[in-house]
């Protein structure tokens, strides 16, 4: 879906905005300025001179006419209404508020819905809220073994939030083996935030020693990794003004929290991305093509309800392409449950 229309809309109307507000901040900043004049000159009656306050006021009433605030404004604000009023039409025209010609009625497994909804929460660290749905859905209490999986991996990441490396490090130990399988250098990434951590605390004899005990075990496979590490214990207390100043990025315990969630998934057994989110995301690419069939074919709703395929192509980006698709190379059709082989 091309948004550029929208966002173009929604620039023109903060520009006019800009305008607007800067044009009546001027005329406010002009009527002030006549009025602290009048002020002043009122003011004068306290120092011994006469003033006739009733002829300044019809001054400032005349000088106030003069700026004529309402017509100086009236040309940007009638320009900003006319942005404002174009800006919900093109929302209209980009986003289709009625999706519901696109529906079809088919037979879904309720439970299954519910778990995945349910474990969408726990996943996001919502435990009150998937806990909540589960009760008023009246699923089953092992569908809430969901949020015993994710509890762990959400405690690990709190405390890396806070520099506490103990749990993710311990996590890591015991399952290294299964680790390694997975081709990941999570353990060392572990290891060397910590190293990090004590070496800026200013003890480079610790750190030297952590080296020796935790990461000198990788060195076979990542020696550039350690040598850089080695050469940073020269820079121990002032890491920041150092060559090695990207070892304290925050965006290194981003990337680590990230691994860890992704490889605390796959040893559960679960996809890193949340089905829910990939359906949605999914669904919000293959919803507009089939919009504008059911906009044109209108009339023929009922075969719409019956059909076993997709009447017109629906394009996805490869990160929603997780199964091989077969096409007879002579009658050019995709295979089906009915005809696997065509």
């Amino acid at each position: 879906m091309d948004l550029n229309p929208i966002k173009d809309a929604f620039d023109r109307v903060a520009k006019k905005q800009k305008m607007s507000a800067s044009k009546t901040q001027e005329v406010v900043d002009q009527m002030m300025q006549e009025i602290e004049k009048s002020l002043e000159i009122m003011k004068a009656e306290h120092s011994g001179s006469e003033v006739d306050c009733k002829s300044v006021l019809g001054e400032l009433k005349k000088e106030l006419q003069e700026i004529a605030p309402l017509s100086q404004l009236e040309g940007t604000q009638k320009e900003l209404n006319i942005a404002l009023s174009k800006y919900p039409k093109q929302l209209e025209k980009s986003f289709n508020p009625d999706i519901s010609k696109a529906y079809r009625n088919i037979d879904f497994d309720a439970h299954t819905v519910n778990q995945i909804i349910a474990g969408h929460f726990y996943r996001q660290g919502l435990f009150d809220v998937g806990d909540c749905f589960i009760n008023e859905a009246k699923e089953p209490e092992s569908t809430a073994a969901l949020k015993s999986l994710f509890s762990d991996m959400y405690l690990i990441l709190e405390a890396m939030k806070k520099r506490n490396l103990e749990p993710a490090l311990n996590w890591a130990a015991a399952n290294s083996n299964k680790l390694k399988e997975n081709g990941s250098d999570l353990l060392l990434k572990l290891h060397c935030l910590q190293f990090v951590e004590i070496l800026q605390g200013g003890s480079r004899s610790k750190a030297l020693s952590y080296v020796r005990t935790h990461i000198s075990p990788f060195g076979a496979n990542h020696f550039s990794e350690i040598q850089k590490l080695m050469a940073s214990l020269l820079w121990s207390g002032r890491l920041h003004h150092s060559p090695y100043s990207d070892l304290l990025s925050a965006t290194n315990w981003n990337v680590v929290a990230e691994e860890l969630t992704r490889q605390f998934c796959n040893l559960l057994g679960k996809s890193f991305e949340s089905p829910l989110s990939v359906t949605i995301a999914a669904g919000f690419q293959g919803l507009p093509p089939l919009l504008k069939f059911m906009t044109v074919m209108a009339g023929k709703r009922q075969e719409w309800q019956s059909m076993k395929q997709l009447p017109v192509p629906v394009e996805l980006d490869r990160e929603f392409q997780f199964h091989s698709v077969f096409v007879c190379p002579v009658s050019k059709e995709q295979s089906t449950d009915e005809n696997p082989r065509c």
